[in-house]
């Protein structure tokens, strides 16, 4: 069994790296069954089951500490909140776990995040907020089985960080193509098209990333796409995937929740027809912190 350091890092490059299993099993040198296992696997360690760890990534609990986390990375430490605040708005909203559960996923959480954190003090950095119609947008991996085999397959994730609401779409590869297709398909499915959309420097979008001085420079391709649509790209500044916290942490939170373990799919239009549904269901929980339900987040009602 591995140590809890390791599984850490067989997550973070899993879920914010999106690597393979392969490239995982390469890099640490490790079985590709055991980087299968706890990079897609919800096995871990007994103690972890002795602190109740799993409420917190099983349930919607982790996935709402991490986004007020991840707002908080942009405040200064003493406006931020802490565990015991962090703990009795979660009591509030029903949770059941104990002071300690929280704890021990903060600090989990906050292992490898000191170079975001010093990232978000730069001029440039700004403070996360989440209006109506606004989205974010980015990769990641899913497993799946396919004629008897594990497949990793790409897929297009955008939330809607003002409603909690989250689409995803499996595609071939990562190239402008299948990022534009992959769009189309995510409007559809919404009914409509966000104002703005949030994105990291991918290649596929980006020529030249933001910096003190100058705004990204966009894709001509990508940019008569956004006009064709009637929506404004924002790039991420560089270095601060914390920007877009809220689809990342979506990536893991449709991974572990959908598709774990590895759904038998028989083609891409089949594993699109899948997580179409399920989200669809997902999207009619009531949010955690307004306490109503929204479905798309594209307007300011």
């Amino acid at each position: 069994m591995l140590a809890m350091p390791e599984i850490n890092c067989i997550k973070l490059m899993r879920n914010q790296k999106s690597l393979s299993i392969n490239k995982i099993s390469k890099t640490l040198g490790i079985n590709w069954r055991t980087a299968k296992k706890y990079a897609d696997g919800d096995q871990l360690p007994v103690e972890n089951k002795k602190k109740k760890s799993g409420m917190m990534y099983d349930e919607q609990w982790g996935e709402i500490v991490g986004d007020w986390l991840w707002k908080d990375l942009k405040l200064k430490k003493k406006d931020r909140r802490t565990n015991k605040g962090i703990f009795t708005a979660l009591q509030k909203m029903g949770f059941k776990g104990s002071y300690r559960t929280v704890s021990y996923f903060i600090k989990e959480w906050r292992e490898g995040k000191e170079d975001i954190e010093e990232e978000t003090k730069d001029k440039n950095s700004e403070r996360l907020i989440h209006p109506p119609a606004e989205a974010q947008l980015d990769f990641g991996l899913m497993g799946a089985v396919k004629d008897g085999m594990y497949v990793d397959i790409h897929c297009l994730v955008m939330t809607l960080p003002f409603s909690n609401s989250a689409y995803a779409i499996p595609l071939p590869g990562e190239n402008q193509e299948c990022l534009l297709h992959g769009m189309k398909v995510i409007f559809k499915q919404l009914g409509g098209v966000p104002k703005k959309i949030r994105i990291d420097n991918m290649k596929t979008a980006v020529v030249k990333p933001r910096n003190k001085h100058e705004e990204a420079v966009f894709i001509d391709e990508f940019l008569q796409f956004a006009n064709h649509y009637g929506f404004k790209p924002q790039a991420c500044n560089p270095y601060a995937g914390n920007e877009k916290g809220n689809v990342e942490n979506k990536v893991g939170y449709v991974r572990y929740n959908f598709i774990t373990p590895a759904p038998v799919i028989k083609d891409l239009n089949h594993f699109t027809q899948l997580l179409e549904q399920q989200l669809k269901e997902d999207r009619q929980r009531i949010h955690y912190k307004k306490h109503a339900l929204f479905d798309w987040g594209l307007t300011n009602d």
